[in-house]
C-alpha cells in the first residue's frame, strides 16, 4: 500500500511575483514534506515587468513577458487558486478571496506588486492606462497600435525614470510602424529625479531626439479621451493617456490591519509583518523598515531564496535568518529602440550593448521557468511482475475521465448483469442513469467520481459536481438530492477541516444552484484526492435516452471538446497556462440551462460526452437508435490549444482504450481525427434534434453563454460515424 506522509502546515503565497515565482521553483527541486504550498493569483500568469518597455517597443511578445504560474505550480506539486484576495482574517488565519471559500494558511507571504491606477485623478479611470497591472495595459496598448492615427498624439504621466522608458518605447514602437507620435511626459516635481547626474543628462538627450517633450512641475486637473488638462489652464493633446506616476500600493493592503507606510506592508529584517511573525511580504508590496530600499525588481529577486528559508524554518521549528539587501545595483534603462542606459555609483554609459547585456538578464530570469528540471520519475523495482511495465505505460495516469475504465471493459462488466427484477427498476440499454417508475414521475438516479487533476479543491469540487449533473441534465430531468463521496490525502486534522470546509461551500453552491439539496455522503483518506457525487433527479415525462435519435436529425454539441489532451498536456508540462485556465471555465460551466433549451426544440436522444470521447458516446446513441451518423470535423468546437497538443502527439492514457473501441469509425480517418476519441470531463451535451429546430437551438444556445454548434446528422443504416473535413 502507498505510504503518503500528511500535509500538517499550509504556506499560502498571495500573488505571483518575482519572490514568490522563484520560491516556486526551488520548491519544486526540493520540497519539505508535510507542507502544502498554495498559490493565490488573479490570473493563470505572472508578468515580468522588467521586459515591459521592451514589449511596447515591439521587441518582445506578450508570452515572453508571462510566468506560467499553472505550469509553475505543477513542477512545484503546488495548488493554484485562480482567484483575487481580498482580506485576511487573522484570528482564523484564513485569506478571503472574493467569490471563493476563504483559504487556511499557517504562514502566509504576500507579494502582489504595485500598481499605476490613479483613481483620485478625474477623468482617469475612464480615459486613462495605467501601466501596472501589466495585463490590462498590454490590452489597451495593442488595441491602440492596431487603431491608431498616424500622427496620433500620446501622454506618459510619471517623469521617473519607468514613465521615461514607456514614453520612449511608445515612441520607437509607432515610428517603426510608418507613425509620426507626439509624446509628451508630465511630471509633477522634478523628471529623473532618482537618477545620477550623468544617467539623467544622457536620457534627457535621448528625449530630444525622440522628440519627446517633458513638462515638469505640472499639476494635472483631469484627464479626458483626447486631453490632459493642467491646472495652470493648459492642454496636453492624447489619444492614449498612460499613468506610471511612482510606486502605488494596493489600496486593500491598508485595510489589513498590518503596520504599514503609505499601504506598503512594513516587514523586518525576517521579511516578515512587524504587526504579525504569520505574515511576510516581499517585492514592491513591502516596505523593508530596517533596510529601506527602492521599488525595484532586483530585491524581488535576492528576496525570494531568504524568504523560502524562514518560512521552512518556521514550520521545521528552524531558526529564521535575517535578510540583508545590497547597498546599490544597476539601473538598467531602455531607450526605446535596442539600446540602453547603464547606471550604477554615479556612472552611466549606453550603447546596443547594453541593450544586449539587459536583454540577456531578462531572458536569463524568464528561462528558469521556461526551462524548468525535468523531475526523474520513480523507476520500477528491478524485480517486478510480468506485464508491469505495459500496464503502467509511459506517461503518468491522467485524472478525471482520462482515469477511467475503457469502454470495452466496463460494457463487459455491465452486460454479465442480470436483467432487472423489479419492475420500477427499468433496463439500463446504456443509459446515463438508471430509471425508476415513480407514482407520478420518473426518477434518474446517477453516480459519478473524478481522481483530481488539479491540486485546487474548489475547482475540483466545482468540476465533479458539474460533471456528475451531466447525467440527470442528459435525461431531461431536473436535479433532486445528492449524496457527496470524497476522498482526501492524509493530513492532520485541521487540514481536512479546512479542505472539506472548501470542498462543501463549494458543492452546496453547484447543486444549490441546480435545484439540489445535498442530504450526505461518505468521506476517508487516500492517496489522492477523490471528489464524487450520487445524484437523483425527476421527470414528469420518461426520461431522455439514448435510443430516440432518427434519420435527417441534427447533431448539436453544447461544449468544445479536448479536456482530456489539455490536461495530459499539462501534467506533461506542454499545456500554456491560459489554455488550462478557459478549460477549467467551460468545465465548469454548469449544462441545466442548454438541457431545457435542447429539450424544447423536441430532442429525443442526448447523452453528455464525457470519458469515452465524442466518438464513443455518439456511437453508444446509434447502437441504441439503431441509425447511422456524419460528423463534420470542421464544425467541431475545440477548446483552445486542444489541437496544437493533439497535433504534437500529447494523448490522455484512456485515449487509446477509446480508439480501440471505434470499430465503428473508418479506419482510414482516425488519424485526422485524434479529439473525437479524447475523453472529456463535464463535457457538454450532444443531442438529436429535427433538423428544422436546430438553427433556432444553437442561436438560443449561444445566447445563453454556450459555445454550441451543429457537428453533424443522424442519418439511416447500421450503426457507423462517417467523418467529412
Amino acid at each position: 500500500m502507498k505510504n503518503t506522509l500528511p500535509i500538517t502546515q499550509d504556506i499560502v503565497l498571495v500573488g505571483g511575483g518575482h519572490s514568490h515565482a522563484l520560491l516556486l521553483r526551488s520548491w519544486g527541486m526540493n520540497p519539505v514534506p508535510g507542507i502544502r504550498v498554495t498559490v493565490i493569483n488573479p490570473g493563470p500568469t505572472a508578468p515580468y515587468t522588467g521586459m515591459l518597455p521592451g514589449y511596447v517597443a515591439g521587441h518582445y511578445t506578450r508570452d515572453e513577458l508571462e510566468i506560467d504560474l499553472v505550469r509553475l505550480a505543477r513542477f512545484a506539486g503546488a495548488r493554484l487558486i485562480l482567484g483575487s484576495a481580498t482580506g485576511i482574517d487573522r484570528d482564523n488565519k484564513r485569506v478571503q478571496v472574493r467569490g471563493l471559500p476563504d483559504v487556511a494558511y499557517d504562514r502566509l507571504s504576500i507579494d502582489v506588486g504595485i500598481t499605476s491606477e490613479m483613481n483620485d485623478l478625474p477623468g482617469f479611470a475612464e480615459a486613462g492606462h495605467p501601466a501596472k497591472p501589466l495585463g490590462r495595459f498590454a490590452r489597451s496598448w495593442d488595441r491602440f497600435v492596431a487603431t491608431a492615427k498616424l500622427d496620433a498624439p500620446l501622454a506618459c504621466i510619471g517623469g521617473g525614470v519607468a514613465g521615461i522608458e514607456l514614453a520612449m518605447a511608445m515612441s520607437h514602437r509607432l515610428r517603426s510602424e510608418g507613425h509620426q507620435p507626439k509624446v509628451t511626459v508630465i511630471e509633477a516635481e522634478t523628471a529623473l529625479a532618482g537618477s545620477s547626474g550623468g544617467a539623467r543628462a544622457r536620457l534627457f538627450e535621448q528625449l530630444r531626439l525622440a522628440d519627446i517633450t517633458v513638462i515638469e512641475g505640472a499639476k494635472i486637473a483631469r484627464v479626458t479621451p483626447t486631453e490632459v488638462l493642467l491646472e495652470d489652464g493648459r492642454s496636453v493633446p492624447s489619444a492614449f493617456t498612460v499613468g506610471a506616476a511612482g510606486a502605488k500600493p494596493h489600496p486593500w493592503l491598508a485595510d489589513l490591519g498590518l503596520e504599514h507606510e503609505g499601504g506598503f506592508l512594513c516587514v523586518d529584517r525576517f521579511l516578515r509583518s512587524t504587526s504579525d511573525p504569520a505574515i511576510y511580504a516581499v517585492g514592491d508590496c513591502a516596505h523593508m523598515v530596517a533596510n529601506p530600499r527602492p521599488k525595484a525588481g532586483v530585491f524581488a529577486v535576492r528576496q525570494a531564496p531568504a524568504l523560502l528559508r524562514n518560512l521552512i524554518a518556521d514550520l521545521t521549528g528552524g531558526k529564521p535568518r535575517p535578510y540583508r539587501p545590497q547597498r546599490s545595483y544597476l539601473k538598467l534603462v531602455s531607450l526605446g529602440g535596442k539600446e540602453a542606459l547603464a547606471d550604477k555609483l554615479g556612472l552611466a554609459i549606453q550603447g546596443p550593448r547594453v541593450w544586449q547585456l539587459k536583454d540577456r538578464i531578462d531572458r536569463a530570469f524568464m528561462d528558469k521557468f521556461a526551462d524548468l528540471p525535468d523531475m526523474a520519475a520513480r523507476p520500477l523495482p528491478a524485480r517486478h511482475a510480468l506485464g508491469m511495465k505495459e500496464a503502467m505505460g509511459d506517461q503518468t495516469m491522467c485524472g478525471g475521465c482520462g482515469s477511467k475504465l475503457g469502454r470495452d471493459a466496463l460494457r463487459e462488466a455491465l452486460h454479465a448483469l442480470p436483467a432487472p427484477s423489479r419492475d420500477d427498476v427499468m433496463n439500463l440499454s446504456g443509459d446515463d442513469a438508471a430509471i425508476l417508475a415513480m407514482d407520478s414521475d420518473w426518477q434518474v438516479v446517477t453516480t459519478d467520481h473524478l481522481r483530481a487533476f488539479t491540486n485546487d479543491p474548489v475547482t475540483m469540487t466545482r468540476i465533479a459536481a458539474v460533471h456528475a449533473l451531466g447525467d440527470i441534465w442528459a435525461m431531461g430531468a431536473e436535479p433532486q438530492a445528492a449524496l457527496m463521496q470524497v476522498i482526501l490525502p492524509r493530513m492532520a486534522a485541521r487540514q481536512q477541516a479546512e479542505t472539506l470546509r472548501e470542498i462543501m461551500t463549494t458543492a452546496q453552491d453547484v447543486m444549490g444552484a441546480a435545484g439540489a439539496d445535498i442530504v450526505g455522503g461518505h468521506s476517508s483518506q487516500g492517496s489522492d484526492m477523490t471528489i464524487g457525487f450520487s445524484i437523483t433527479g425527476l421527470r414528469g415525462d420518461y426520461p431522455i435516452g439514448l435510443d430516440g435519435a432518427e434519420p435527417g436529425q441534427a447533431l448539436i454539441l453544447t461544449k468544445p471538446i479536448g479536456s482530456g489532451t489539455l490536461l495530459a498536456g499539462e501534467m506533461q508540462g506542454k499545456a500554456e497556462g491560459n489554455w488550462l485556465s478557459l478549460a477549467f471555465a467551460q468545465m465548469a460551466q454548469p449544462q441545466g440551462k442548454a438541457a431545457a433549451i435542447l429539450a424544447a426544440a423536441g430532442t429525443r436522444a442526448m447523452t453528455d460526452v464525457t470519458g469515452f470521447g465524442l466518438a464513443g458516446h455518439l456511437i453508444g446513441i446509434c447502437e441504441a437508435s439503431n441509425v447511422a451518423a456524419e460528423l463534420s470535423l470542421a464544425d467541431i468546437p475545440l477548446m483552445t490549444g486542444a489541437a496544437d497538443l493533439a497535433q504534437a502527439g500529447v494523448r490522455s492514457t484512456i485515449w487509446a482504450d477509446n480508439r480501440a473501441a471505434a470499430s465503428a469509425i473508418d479506419p482510414s480517418d482516425l488519424i485526422a481525427a485524434p479529439l473525437l476519441f479524447d475523453p472529456q470531463t463535464a463535457g457538454g451535451l450532444l443531442a438529436a434534434v429535427p433538423e428544422g429546430n436546430a438553427k433556432g437551438a444553437v442561436k438560443t444556445l449561444t445566447k445563453a453563454g454556450y459555445r454550441a454548434a451543429v457537428i453533424g446528422r443522424i442519418d439511416a443504416g447500421a450503426p457507423y460515424i462517417k467523418l467529412r473535413s
